[in-house]
């Protein structure tokens, strides 16, 4: 028999924490939530106040036994699970199980999952959270109201199985408005000028753009303005009107957040949401280490807090210090977002002395570079600025004028450790040479260029996580599940790391936004979330809140009912004639996306896939090279002759002239190999 139990949620967390406190102490795991509102109904009594109507979850019948019969024999039982809403809301689920044993329960929390860390929140353990179950479970219910509502009016328009949430449907809205963007965008001329000058005296070349005339910034809209300036300037003298030299400082960026360190793995190490958080959740929960037996090597992963404590920053002091020396560290405070919960710190290392090299052979390849991502990024927030020497010139070529820019680095500082990545490409500058004021230039060569600007790039999981959190759209929590989500529905797609609205994603949009303008869109759904925090820090009740909304809302549904039931959404036709019985086949959504379906059905029950192909002819035989999807949504590229005269099979998209090598791509030709043996004999067995 136990004196102390803890519940916390996996195993993995449970084994770390397990060494920590001691042979009297049990250390069990819930294995995530125990109660949750059914999946086949509302599950919230409207009539009674929307009282939610939680059950257990299926299959955990035995582990709640256990459970019980755990808290029973032990004298103290401490619910120890994540620190923030979710994790409040699973001890209170436990808590309400466990309900035999409530004067033996208490709660502890902690960020990181150190043996200091858990030790010190045993001894100061609380009560449960209500606030913050209350925010969670005011979350919960809007959101299971809003899609158990509005998505049975997809079913009856679109088709079956669809679904609409609060978020989703909003983040979907971003995509296909991005991408409306792009297609009405109308280009717009533009030129520049670049001169190729050379100082004399050290021969150095250097390159400057033209500014405008006479101090005052002029825009070339038309190679006729161009060739106008050509000729004014043409055997005028390049003479230094004005240099500048100074120094500029650069700082670091702060440790990351949730949201900041999506992006900067997505950017760096090409990972997706999902992945980066389920690598991060190991890291977090505990990795077993030569000499040190099992530790969390990172805080806790879900924060909007850039804020560290006093000890960490203590810790970082010493290892820069000893690493670098005196000069390589700068005393470091980072403000908090003033929307952020604040509830816990940054993402930093629990140990700044477990440097990444040193847990090279030890952690997964993966596990390395986010590890080594985390403690740089949180190491470089520590660290002394970059200084560069910087140098403005500006050079008079008659009336016009141009200007260069150059820097070197004069001291590294955190940059040695550490660059944050951007969506947009940096310009590198380089060093000018010497130059005065008064000094003449030898011109090499004048360069116009032609461009043309450019529509709004594509959302990538990281460029719309960072527009979500702009706008006040979700929470740490909520990024990676929402566009999960939107991909699994198959509402968009991603290309090369770019996410496209598919047209199942385009008719839902179009249908939401349209007739749910009042929850469909940005503004309400930033709103709520700050009634969401208001409830989790007292100053509203879940309850009130859920009232305030469901009244319209409900007025909104039946309204919109009403007004679809004789509104028949017309399927899009094709330029594809039926061979069966000659009418145009139309568009259709189902399981695996877009087909073609003959409109006579259920006469003719004809139906053909839609097999996209690319203009570049097959490297090996000249045929049409068509584009399919793995299972996972990942393009591939194939001969229409596979497998019958031509074994042609790709990942990447072939180019004109380009040789292929089959070696490269063997575990791809197994895979649809497999997949084809599969079809065939599923095929034989239904004829059967």
């Amino acid at each position: 028999m136990a004196d102390k139990l803890v519940i916390v949620e996996s195993p993995a967390k449970a084994n770390t924490i397990k060494k920590f406190l001691g042979g009297s102490t049990k250390v069990v795991a819930s294995m995530g939530h125990i109660r949750d509102l059914p999946k086949s109904k509302l599950g919230i009594d409207v009539e009674h106040d929307f009282e939610p109507n939680y059950i257990n979850i299926r299959g955990k019948g035995d582990l709640i036994k256990s459970l019980k019969k755990e808290a029973k024999q032990a004298k103290k039982v401490y619910i120890a699970t994540d620190p923030d809403r979710e994790g409040e809301a699973i001890a209170w689920h436990l808590a309400n199980i466990l309900e035999d044993e409530k004067e033996k329960i208490t709660r502890v929390t902690f960020n990181e999952i150190t043996k200091n860390a858990v030790q010190k929140a045993i001894k100061k353990p609380r009560d449960i959270d209500v606030n913050l179950v209350d925010a969670q479970q005011a979350r919960r219910v809007l959101d299971r109201i809003v899609g158990y509502k509005i998505s049975p009016v997809l079913w009856k328009k679109v088709k079956r199985g669809l679904s609409a949430g609060r978020v989703q449907s909003v983040a979907v809205k971003l995509i296909v408005d991005r991408e409306e963007e792009i297609n009405k965008f109308i280009p717009e001329e533009y030129w520049n000028i670049y001169a190729n000058l050379q100082d004399e005296e050290s021969k150095k070349k250097f390159e400057a753009r033209f500014y405008g005339k006479n101090g005052k910034k002029q825009e070339i809209h038309s190679e006729q303005e161009v060739k106008e300036i050509l000729e004014n300037i043409k055997g005028k003298k390049y003479i230094i009107n004005e240099v500048k030299k100074g120094e500029r400082k650069r700082t670091p960026a702060p440790p990351f957040t949730t949201s900041t360190m999506q992006q900067e793995a997505s950017r760096k190490l090409g990972f997706t949401l999902k992945k980066t958080m389920s690598i991060a959740q190991g890291l977090y929960e505990g990795v077993k280490i030569p000499e040190r037996g099992t530790i969390g090597l990172i805080t806790y992963m879900r924060t909007d807090s850039t804020r560290i404590s006093e000890e960490a920053r203590a810790s970082a002091k010493e290892q820069i210090i000893k690493t670098y020396g005196e000069k390589y560290y700068e005393n470091r405070y980072y403000r908090t977002n003033k929307d952020s919960q604040d509830a816990h710190e940054g993402i930093r290392p629990t140990y700044a002395d477990i440097e990444p090299e040193t847990l090279k052979d030890v952690l997964t390849k993966d596990q390395y570079k986010l590890y080594k991502l985390i403690y740089n990024r949180f190491m470089a927030s520590q660290m002394a600025g970059a200084i560069y020497d910087t140098m403005a010139i500006n050079i008079k070529a008659g009336d016009y004028d141009f200007k260069a820019n150059g820097q070197s680095i004069k001291f590294k500082g955190f940059m040695t450790l550490y660059v944050e990545g951007t969506d947009e490409k940096e310009q590198e500058e380089g060093m000018l040479p010497n130059l005065e004021k008064d000094q003449e230039v030898k011109l090499i060569k004048l360069n116009p260029k032609q461009s043309f600007t450019e529509p709004p790039p594509r959302y990538t999981e990281a460029s719309l996580v960072k527009a979500l959190e702009e706008k006040g759209i979700g929470r740490p929590s909520t990024y990676s599940p929402i566009i999960t989500t939107i991909l699994d529905r198959r509402y968009i797609e991603k290309e090369q790391k770019q996410l496209i609205p598919t047209e199942l994603g385009k008719v839902v949009n179009k249908l939401l936004t349209e007739n749910f303008t009042d929850v469909i869109n940005v503004k309400f759904t930033a709103d709520i979330e700050n009634e969401f925090d208001e409830i989790a820090e007292g100053k509203e009740e879940w309850k009130k809140m859920i009232r305030e909304f469901y009244g319209p809302f409900e007025k909104e549904i039946d309204k919109v009912e009403k007004e679809l039931e004789h509104v028949k959404l017309e399927d899009e036709v094709s330029d594809v004639q039926c061979e069966k019985c000659g009418r145009m086949m139309v568009y259709k959504y189902g399981k695996f996306g877009k087909f073609l379906a003959c409109p006579g059905y259920p006469e003719c029950k004809n139906t053909k896939p839609i097999v996209e192909t690319i203009d570049v002819p097959c490297p090996k035989c000249g045929g049409i090279v068509q584009v399919r999807k793995t299972k996972r949504r990942k393009n591939y590229y194939i001969c229409e002759n596979n497998p019958k005269s031509c074994d042609y099979i790709s990942w990447n998209k072939p180019k004109k002239g380009e040789k292929w090598n089959s070696e490269e791509n063997a575990d791809l030709n197994k895979k649809v190999e497999k997949k084809t043996k599969k079809t065939t004999t599923s095929k034989k067995k239904a004829k059967k």
